[in-house]
Formats: C-alpha cells, sequence, structure tokens
C-alpha cells in the first residue's frame, strides 16, 4: 500500500484542504497506514503532477475579531480543497485489483525481540511494558469509537465495511495486549544457561 493510495481512498471519502485531510486521516487511515503531515503535503503534490487530484482555492474572510475590511480592501485566505479526478479514481481501483504484496509485517519490536533471543537479556521488559500501554490505549480508543459510531443496529454497505475495519484493528490490539503480557515474564526473568 502507498500513502498516495490511502489519500486518495480518504480524498474520495471527503474533498479536504491539506490540513483537514492530514487531521482526518490521523483519526481513520492513519491507525493502520502512518503518514506524517509533512510527508501527505508532498504526496499531495505529486499526486496532482500524475494528474489524480485537482485543488480548488477557497478565499475565507479573516476573521480574527479585526473588520473584515482594512483600508478598503477585504482580507482574505486562499485555501486548497482537493479531490479526486477520473483518472485518480482509475488509479486507486487498478491499485485495489492489483494482488498485494504479501505477508509485510514490519514491526520493530519483533527484531527487537530476535535479538535479545540472539546475545541474551538486554533489558526488553520496560520498553515491552511501554508498548503494552501504547497498544491499551489504542485500544480503549478503537473501544469508544465503536461504541459512539456503531452503537445502533444495520448501517449501509460502506458502514458496515468502516465497522468491519474497525473490528479488525480491536482484535489485532487485544491479541498484541495478551501476547506482549504472556511474553513480558520472559523478558523480566534472568538468562537460563541454554546447556543445562
Amino acid at each position: 500500500m502507498s500513502t498516495q493510495h490511502a489519500l486518495l481512498i480518504s480524498l474520495i471519502e471527503k474533498p479536504s484542504s491539506g490540513y483537514d485531510l492530514a487531521r482526518r486521516f490521523d483519526k481513520s487511515i492513519g491507525y493502520f497506514w502512518h503518514a506524517t503531515h509533512q510527508q501527505i503535503y508532498r504526496e499531495l503534490g505529486r499526486m496532482a503532477d500524475h494528474g489524480w487530484i485537482a485543488a480548488d482555492e477557497q478565499g475565507n474572510s479573516v476573521s480574527n475579531g479585526e473588520p473584515a475590511e482594512a483600508d478598503g480592501v477585504e482580507k482574505k485566505s486562499r485555501k486548497k480543497v482537493y479531490r479526486v479526478l477520473p483518472a485518480g479514481r482509475d488509479e486507486l481501483a487498478r491499485w485495489v485489483l492489483a494482488p498485494g504484496l504479501g505477508l509485510d509485517q514490519r514491526e520493530e519490536i519483533l527484531v527487537k525481540l530476535r535479538a535479545d533471543a540472539a546475545i541474551g537479556p538486554l533489558g526488553l521488559a520496560d520498553e515491552m511494558a511501554r508498548l503494552i500501554a501504547l497498544h491499551e490505549a489504542r485500544l480503549e480508543t478503537f473501544l469508544k469509537i465503536e461504541q459512539k459510531d456503531f452503537a445502533v443496529g444495520q448501517a449501509d454497505r460502506t458502514r458496515q465495511i468502516h465497522h468491519a475495519l474497525l473490528r479488525r484493528g480491536i482484535r489485532y490490539e487485544e491479541d498484541w495486549v495478551q501476547w506482549a503480557k504472556d511474553l513480558l515474564p520472559l523478558l523480566a526473568a534472568p538468562a537460563a544457561s541454554d546447556n543445562a
């Protein structure tokens, strides 16, 4: 998956300014595909160069407590609102139907654990406890979203898919926390001789 495709999805759901898109991205797709705000702005430029999106400039009157007109000239700020063009929809459909690269699971702690196993106890218990707390916080966030947004009966296909994605996140976080808690005592224990 590329950040560009994730952004195309977000813009299809709702045309947005770069700032609004970055904020929405953090609260939705950002839970499973990370992108910095700087990266989002850079990718928007590339996507526009590809002809996948276009930006419409919208003027807004400045309202910071001062009169909108100074010296007879109305102050305006220009905000670019990005929308997906037909070529962008075509690219997204092409990407969706292309075979995936496989099971690409990059999780740094797994490599660190492999190093701990290879060269002896490195003191990963504190790091694992920190990660458990982060995953528990994300799980709590997901459960709150589910309770707030999906508590009532049947919904249309789009909402059902969104709920299924959220349920995947909930299950992942529940499993991750349980796995890490099961591993934590081993990381906190002193090394035993493998030759005993």
